[in-house]
């Protein structure tokens, strides 16, 4: 269970707003706290990431407040839709990444450097604008489309991920029959 979920409870953590130290920390508890619970019983993959996940959740807001902070500023319930949406309900986003590595590999050149510019160097837009001899404007409208077409990629890769993954499950139903 620890090598099949540590990952996403982690990067789970990370996209609620914590810093690598305290995801690294509450994912162990997490994991330690679910697995000295002699309640505790694994009913699928998807179950088990459901309980991880809201356990993690519940151990980040008993953080805070002990922080001093009494108000917790997100609310999970979007972020669970998207985090399933775009990581799986698996927990480990593997998947995800995986198909978002395979869908930038799809883009121009030029649309490549913009992205990678932006999110992995934090460049500004007249800076990339100055690297790809083209307006801000320009720079702008390029991320929007390279965005717009990673996102109905990786959204059809995990498409077609889960409808392989449903027909694989049924499939292993059937021949139990």
């Amino acid at each position: 269970m620890i090598r099949r979920h540590q990952l996403g409870i982690w990067r789970y953590l990370r996209m609620l707003g914590c810093d690598e130290s305290l995801a690294d920390d509450l994912t162990q508890e997490t994991l330690v706290k679910v697995i000295c619970q002699e309640t505790f019983s694994q009913w699928s993959d998807t179950a088990t990431a459901a309980y991880l996940r809201r356990t993690a959740r519940n151990l980040l807001i008993t953080q805070h407040r002990k922080g001093g902070r009494t108000k917790t500023i997100f609310t999970a319930d979007p972020l669970d839709e998207v985090w399933d949406r775009w990581a799986g309900r698996d927990l480990g986003g593997d998947e995800g990444i995986d198909c978002l590595r395979l869908c930038m590999q799809s883009l121009t050149d030029r649309a490549r450097t913009a992205l990678q510019m932006r999110f992995a160097e934090d460049a500004s837009r007249a800076e990339i604008a100055a690297k790809l001899k083209i307006t801000e404007h320009g720079a702008r409208n390029l991320m929007q489309r390279a965005k717009q077409q990673l996102r109905d990629c990786v959204q059809s890769k995990l498409d077609d991920l889960r409808a392989g993954h449903e027909a694989k499950v049924k499939s292993g139903r059937e021949g139990l029959s």
